[in-house]
């Protein structure tokens, strides 16, 4: 299989993503407003995860580009739970590609704990031959709940998906502490960007 050219398109379209939501940020900010995306970050999934997924899930390799939805991944991260749907709400409002799949796991956690919302979209990329529309992944969660499943992933990837039993409650534990602090940071909310005004003017 020729991966640089299947994969091509969806570097194209995290580049333009990436560019779409960093000049969204900037309007914002220009506009002397809060702005609720802190950072965005992209990646294409790396071959041999892509392969690992496939034969998880019995994904034959003609049909990746259809079943595996996340090849193509956007994150982007807020300081607020408030600011997470507030980008939602402006994605669900572009009319640059289409949503396939909204899941919010913030109102629904998993029982790992995790929690962000994540979007399914219909990305349209020009090639030499044409329009191709490529499946790619938005996730958007706070600093508190990235932090969390930075770690999370990592420890994952350790113990092969296994993780120990201990392991397991002190991350679940972790996730109450992370969905406390954003919970508490909240309640401050226009504090804390009553003094980043202040922080900024000067």
């Amino acid at each position: 299989m020729n991966w640089e050219a299947i994969l091509a398109p969806y570097k194209q379209v995290i580049e333009e993503l990436k560019v779409k939501l960093k000049g969204m940020r900037s309007q914002f900010e220009h506009e002397e407003s809060h702005s609720p995306i802190e950072f965005v970050t992209a990646r294409v999934k790396p071959v041999p995860s892509i392969l690992e997924k496939a034969e998880l899930r019995n994904i034959p390799l003609q049909d990746i580009e259809k079943e595996i939805q996340d090849i193509a991944g956007v994150r982007v991260v807020c300081q607020f739970v408030d600011d997470i749907y507030t980008i939602v709400n402006m994605l669900r409002s572009r009319n640059d590609f289409k949503i396939v799949e909204e899941k919010d796991y913030i109102a629904n956690k998993k029982d790992s704990g995790y929690r962000s919302y994540h979007m399914i979209i219909e990305y349209p990329v020009e090639t030499i031959h044409g329009q191709k529309m490529v499946l790619a992944e938005i996730q958007i969660r706070t600093l508190a709940m990235n932090f969390w499943a930075t770690n999370e992933h990592s420890l994952n990837y350790k113990y092969e998906s296994n993780l120990p039993k201990e392991v397991q409650s002190r991350l679940q534990r972790a996730a109450e502490a992370a969905f406390k602090l954003d919970e508490e940071m909240s309640k401050i909310r226009s504090e804390i960007q009553e003094a980043q005004r202040i922080f900024h003017r000067k």
